[in-house]
């Protein structure tokens, strides 16, 4: 079995142009990396208060970090997890906030997205050293523990249960949504008027380029290698999220696993769709929307996108075919062109 595993901070990278040199001098400016939230996040800053600014903003990451993070024993979602099926579990207003809108999310797509998928991303194990593909029985067995219905809230006093022993919840396709969004707020609120922030992948742009211009930003080419895109979106204020089949996947008998998981069927999603990128306001709905499209498909992907207001997709499907919503048209171009641009559908 061979295993691939590509950090998602190359989901979506900055071209080579986003920081070249200006006609006007510009700001101070700090770039901060870590390995957090399960990648590496990065972040630049520009102004006089940019050091003091992304210090705290780093803290935020690292502290939603050990809430959330389904890896750390100590964090509010292993606690959930762990007290399935017995006893309400007391919750910040963070990962009580992340969860709602999680399940706002998996209501809208009659569950495409749902993160009480963690039985099944822990069968398969993509991404880790224990991937492999599981008997029939044993997705079976897990499906039945997948139901976003069975996550209840108690919002008086900031509280979740899972309603079955042996469920469990996954935030990885929303947390780092939120996070970016809390980084945005901490930079704001410090005085920044621009900013990258990239958490694996998640990028959220605060205000324009120091020279005043549109954020160029590199789409990945899943067909390709790392650092490979095949077009470009520009954008100011905005939020670019992607979910492919080349983020992390392993390989049996010439087929590929990726992690993107059908709720529905158990094994990962294959519906033509091989990546997704979602342009929205607010990262936490660009998170979660840019897999419920991958995972609803092109049609009802599509449909989804545009009945949603200050949200735009791009859709590629396996035969380079490429499909955007109405409203992207002007900010948005192929530069690779094996791909053919099929715009609307």
């Amino acid at each position: 079995m061979k295993k691939k595993f590509t950090l998602l901070f190359t989901i979506i990278f900055v071209s080579s142009i986003l920081f070249s040199s200006c006609a006007k001098k510009e700001e101070p400016s700090v770039t901060k990396e870590n390995y957090l939230l399960g990648t590496i996040v990065q972040l630049t800053v520009y102004g006089k208060n940019a050091e003091a600014a992304s210090n705290k903003a780093m803290d935020v990451i690292s502290d939603l970090d050990d809430k959330m993070s389904p890896s750390k024993d100590t964090s509010e979602v292993s606690k959930i997890n762990k007290n399935a099926g017995k006893a309400f579990v007391k919750v910040s207003d963070d990962t009580f906030t992340v969860i709602k809108k999680a399940l706002e999310y998996s209501s809208l797509s009659n569950g495409a997205f749902d993160i009480t998928v963690g039985p099944l991303v822990n069968l398969w194990g993509i991404g880790t050293d224990k991937a492999r593909v599981p008997s029939p029985q044993e997705i079976k067995d897990k499906l039945s523990l997948v139901n976003y219905k069975d996550v209840i809230l108690d919002e008086n006093n900031r509280s979740v249960k899972l309603r079955k022993p042996n469920e469990a919840i996954d935030l990885g396709g929303i947390a780092k949504g939120y996070t970016a969004d809390r980084v945005k707020e901490v930079l704001v609120n410090e005085g920044i008027k621009t900013a990258f922030i990239n958490l694996g992948g998640n990028i959220v742009t605060l205000g324009n380029k120091p020279d005043g211009s549109l954020w160029n930003i590199g789409v990945q080419d899943p067909l390709q290698t790392r650092g490979e895109y095949f077009g470009i979106v520009k954008v100011s204020h905005k939020s670019i999220v992607s979910s492919g089949n080349y983020e992390r996947y392993f390989m049996k008998n010439g087929k590929r696993y990726h992690h993107i998981l059908d709720t529905k069927t158990g094994y990962p999603s294959d519906n033509g769709i091989i990546a997704t990128t979602i342009i929205s306001d607010k990262s936490i709905d660009g998170d979660a929307l840019s897999t419920t499209a991958f995972v609803l498909g092109l049609d009802k992907g599509m449909k989804l996108i545009e009945s949603l207001k200050g949200v735009e997709a791009i859709f590629i499907t396996k035969d380079k075919k490429v499909y955007t919503t109405s409203g992207l048209k002007d900010n948005f171009k192929i530069t690779n062109q094996e791909y053919i641009y099929e715009k609307g559908r």
